[in-house]
This record gives structure tokens, sequence and C-alpha cells, in this order.
């Protein structure tokens, strides 16, 4: 039988304190589950949380003749400086670049080939999606054959696939990490600032005739915070005091002088978004987030160590990448009861009606969510193969097909058509490519990447990145 691969060795651990400099690590701090970096975990908890929590709490719903009115509570007064803080996303991409950084390192440290590694953590991505395909795919046909309003139906199916955005992106820095770190390992900081010079290039284009060109930055902005994440992973992030304050003022500077919008999330009826596709000053944000979570990262440390932080994030980290892939979906599920079934409309965002019933409504969303997550969970994980030999060609011919699937989902959604079989058969065809034949174990073992669920970290994953903790390789 063919060999099942093993876990990685450890490198030496170092710290990196709060004002950037590098220093001999103590013993790893640890939260419930070893071998885990906690700063990094904390991050994407965090950031998938919010991504939540605020995908929950911004719809301003209604339903008229057969139609759903959406709208968004930040459209308010004043209300995109929230977004500022609540806009995530930068936080997760980071946290994605260091478990990608030491997840590769720890690979390579065993000898193994970067198709094999790319491989394993397309498996990891693409893997959770066909539950949701299997389901989404199905039910607008379902829902419409049952007499549902058309409108509401396909404003759900659609919403449901664009999700699915942070996914397709996420894969393209995936392919590309093996090619950028060796990139960042000779030119250290000068890579993300090129990229960051090349986003504002970008934007001048695009805000001087040629809009198309903006489209250019869904690679250079996010890979430009992908990388932020692989100069922690190999402790060379400093300068966190500059980053927050002088990426915050850029941001700010932007906004007041430039073509900007305040927002960090696109607002219905707005002329522009600073999301989609990102802008400058989305980055500027970025870094300013990413220098003010590592002037926290001490206290964070200190906090996932406590009980009952430590508990709840060993509960939530393996069950992330399906919190966020069907927390849609139960809002889809109150908002059918709710909105279309009883006719019942988001008050003013901000008043007392709105503050008083924002704890039912999330309550509610919870007591679906749970249900969904307790069912789907076990997905988040791949079925173990057996180590075989797969190169370039396979494994690109998979990520790209992986990628077409997402993107098509992204931008087609699970409306009624051709687009999402096509869009689920370009995903199942890319990991039957990966996913030989043979040598097959229990569900929930490790793969040929021996990384652990995207979101998390498998248990077993314990190579020690440059700040003191353990990092599982995940994916995020």
């Amino acid at each position: 039988m063919p060999a099942l691969l093993d876990r990685p060795p450890t490198a030496v651990a170092a710290e990196v304190t709060g004002g950037g400099a590098v220093r001999p690590a103590a013993a790893p701090p640890r939260h419930g589950r070893p071998g885990r970096d906690v700063f990094i975990d904390l991050l994407r908890l965090f950031g998938i949380a919010v991504v939540v929590v605020e995908h929950w709490s911004i719809p301003v719903l209604s339903y008229d003749h057969g139609r759903i009115a959406t709208g968004n509570a930040f459209s308010a007064p004043g209300a995109f400086l929230i977004t500022w803080l609540s806009q995530v996303m930068p936080l997760v991409f980071f946290a994605g670049g260091a478990a990608n950084a030491i997840s590769h390192r720890a690979h390579r440290a065993r000898g193994l080939g970067d198709p094999l590694w790319l491989a394993g953590r397309v498996r990891r991505l693409a893997w959770p999606v066909l539950p949701l395909a299997a389901v989404w795919i199905p039910l607008p046909h379902l829902l419409l054959a049952l007499g549902l309003p058309a409108q509401p139906v396909e404003t759900a199916a659609r919403l449901a696939g664009q999700l699915l955005w942070f996914l397709a992106i996420y894969l393209v820095a995936v392919v590309l990490t093996p090619a950028l770190l060796r990139l960042g390992e000779r030119y250290g900081w000068r890579v993300p600032a090129a990229l960051a010079v090349a986003a504002a290039a970008v934007d001048v284009v695009r805000f001087t005739g040629w809009e198309p060109a903006g489209y250019l930055n869904i690679g250079l902005v996010w890979l430009a915070v992908h990388q932020l994440g692989f100069l922690y992973a190999s402790g060379r992030l400093a300068g966190f005091r500059l980053m927050a304050a002088g990426g915050f003022a850029a941001a700010a500077a932007l906004v007041a002088f430039g073509p900007y919008p305040g927002s960090m999330i696109g607002l219905p009826g707005a002329a522009m978004s600073n999301m989609a596709p990102p802008t400058a000053a989305l980055l500027a944000v970025s870094f300013g987030q990413i220098g003010l979570a590592m002037l926290l990262r001490p206290r964070l440390v200190r906090l996932a160590a406590r009980p009952g932080v430590a508990r709840a994030m060993t509960w939530a980290g393996p069950r992330m990448m399906t919190v966020y892939l069907w927390h849609m979906s139960a809002l889809f599920v109150v908002a059918g009861v709710a909105v279309v079934g009883l006719g019942l409309a988001t008050p003013s965002p901000g008043g007392a009606a709105w503050l008083a019933g924002w704890p039912l409504w999330l309550g509610a969303l919870l007591l679906v969510l749970r249900p969904l997550t307790g069912l789907l969970a076990r997905f988040e994980e791949p079925p173990r193969v057996a180590r075989t030999a797969i190169g370039w060609g396979r494994a690109l011919a998979a990520a790209a097909l992986a990628g077409a699937g997402l993107l098509t989902l992204t931008i087609a959604g699970f409306v009624p058509g051709a687009a999402p079989m096509l869009a689920a058969a370009a995903i199942v065809t890319g990991l039957a490519l990966i996913s030989p034949i043979g040598g097959r174990g229990r569900r929930g073992s490790r793969g040929p990447e021996t990384s652990p669920p995207p979101l998390y970290g498998e248990l077993g994953e314990q190579a020690v990145g440059a700040h003191g903790e353990k990092a599982g390789s995940s994916l995020l």
C-alpha cells in the first residue's frame, strides 16, 4: 500500500514583540488544542464571526407584492466609520497567508513537492462546497414548484453563491503561494510594497477613464495582504505602530481628498465600492487593521489562554468553514418566515425598535444555524487519500477547474439554469483529478497534504512558526 503522510518536523521558535523586534520565544501558550498559533487562530475566528454577525445585522428587509426589498443598515449617515473595523476580510487574508507559509514550510521540510501541497490545499478548499451545491442546486426548483414567489427565491439563490467570492480569490493566493514565498524570502517587504504601488496605479487608470482596469485589484490588493501574512510567519513583520497609524491615516486622506467612498463595504445605490473591486483605500485600511492587530497581539494571546475563551475556540475552530458557508442559508430561512411569510419589515436601523429586536433576530438565526452546523461540519475535512505522485499538470488543472466553478457560482449563484450545474461539475472534476481511487480511509483523516480543516487546523499539525506559538497548516 502507498505510504500515508506523517507529521512534519518542528522549527525553531521565536517571538515578535509588540514593537516589531524578534526574540527567542518562551513556552508556547496553549488554548486547549495543542500545536496552535493562538494569535492566527483568534484572528480568523474573530474575522469569520464578525462577517457572520455583520451579514445578519445589516440587511434592511421588507416584502410587498411578491418582491423582497433589501437595504443596508450602514447606509445611515456616519455608519461608514464602523466598516473600517467591521470589514475584516483583510485580517482573514492576512491569517491565511501566515497559515499557508507555515504549512508550505513544513511540507517542504519533509522533502515533499509543491504540486502535492497544492493538491491538498485545493481538496481542503473545494470539498466543503459540495454539500452547499448539493442542497442549493435543486432547492430553488423545489421552492418554486411549491408556489413560493420567484423574486425572493432567486434573490436567495443568487446570494447563496456570492459568498464563494472569497474562496475563489483565496484559491488564487494558494496557487501562487510557492512562487510568492520565494519572492518574499528574497525581497521581503518589497513584495507587498510593489503590489500596493501597482494597486494604486490601477486605481489611477480606473478613475481616469478605463473603469474595468479596477478588477486587476482583486488580485493585487488581496495578494498584498496575503503577503503580509508571509512576513508574519517568518518573523519579519515589523513597524506595527507605523502600519496602524499610517494605514488608517492614508485611508482617511484618500476618502477625504480622493474619489473613494467612506464605506469599506458596498452599499446599495452607491456610485462606486471600495470592495468590488477593492481599492487602494481598502488596502490602506488593511495595513491599519493588521498593524493594530499586531500591537494587540500580546493581549490577544493572553486572552486566548483563558479557559472559557480556549473552550470556545476549541469548539468553534473546526466548524468555521461550515458556519461561513451556511450562515446566509440560515438568514434566508428566518427572513423567509418573518419577512415573506409574516410580512414583518426591518425597523429603522439604530432606532429603539431595531435595537430591541436585534437580539431576538440573532437568536432566531442561531437556532437555525446550530443544527446546520451539527449536520454539515463533518464535510469540513475531505476523506483521506493515499499519497500518490501528483505533477504540476494535474494540480494546476484541478485548481483551475475548482476556481472556475467557484467563480461561476460567485457570479451566477444557484439561480435555476445551467451555470450552477456546470460549476458543480467543474469542482467535482477538479477534485477527482487529485483524489486517486484506492487507499481511502475514514472520513476526517488526513489527506495528502496532512493539513487541518480549512478555517482552523487539525490537532496533529505542529509546525512551529516564527512567533512562539505552534501553528497548524490550515487553509485560512
